[in-house]
């Protein structure tokens, strides 16, 4: 008989909105007006939405006038239209560099891609949610970089999965289905993941890898090194 370990539960309780820092990707924030106008947008769209936050709203938390906003960017849209776009380049950036790192071993490489993806939403929540949530406001010619980076970077993620599974290491019946609830895991944890939350971001990341790995038919790392016992 398999021995089975304990089962972890830790208290969790509903994120706190003002827990998370609204933070964007290293050396991506312009310096003065324009980089502040983009942290208070941030801020403001992952807790109204776009629809939900004006222009004058967004001047008032960065001190400055409407006018003053408006010679640092043309409109409401074009604020949030870089803010997307800035959260799809930063996962295209991680993806790649994961999937380099692990190239020479299929499941190794698509348990690096779901591990970045998913440090990425933890990062980065307020980000990743109006990158994802709010990417449906922008005019089509205004969403078109962020959804051709999002398709380079499900690209990725495919490769990985119909390249295991072509070597038999990965069972996957459908490739696109099995893309697409792979990637919703990462998508949820910028809905709760915070400071004020019991887990690491490493922790979180551990965690969804396994279950990634089951969900595609393939053993994690970690439990290769560490087999369970016969009794």
């Amino acid at each position: 008989m398999k021995a089975v370990g304990p089962v972890t539960q830790m208290s969790w309780n509903p994120r706190r909105l003002s827990a998370v820092a609204a933070e964007l990707p290293d050396g991506v924030t312009p310096a003065g007006t324009r980089g502040r106008i983009l942290h208070a947008a941030l801020r403001l769209f992952a807790e109204r939405g776009f629809f939900g936050a004006s222009i004058r709203d967004i001047a008032r938390e960065v001190g400055i006038n409407s006018a003053t906003l408006y010679a640092h960017y043309p409109g409401k849209e074009d604020v949030l239209a870089e803010l997307v776009r800035l959260g799809h380049e930063e996962l295209l950036t991680r993806l790649r560099a994961a999937s380099g790192a692990a190239a020479g071993d299929p499941v190794a490489q698509f348990a690096a891609l779901v591990r970045a993806q998913v440090l990425l939403h933890a990062d980065y929540p307020l980000l990743a949610l109006v990158a994802n949530h709010e990417l449906h406001a922008l005019s089509p010619e205004r969403a078109a970089p962020a959804l051709a980076l999002r398709e380079d970077a499900r690209r990725l993620l495919l490769a990985a999965l119909e390249r295991g599974a072509a070597e038999g290491v990965l069972d996957v019946a459908d490739v696109t289905l099995a893309g697409i609830a792979v990637g919703s895991l990462g998508l949820r944890v910028a809905n709760w993941f915070g400071p004020d939350q019991p887990y690491t971001r490493d922790q979180v990341a551990d965690a969804f890898v396994g279950f990634a790995l089951r969900l595609v038919g393939a053993r994690s790392p970690a439990a290769d090194r560490h087999p369970r016992t016969e009794g």
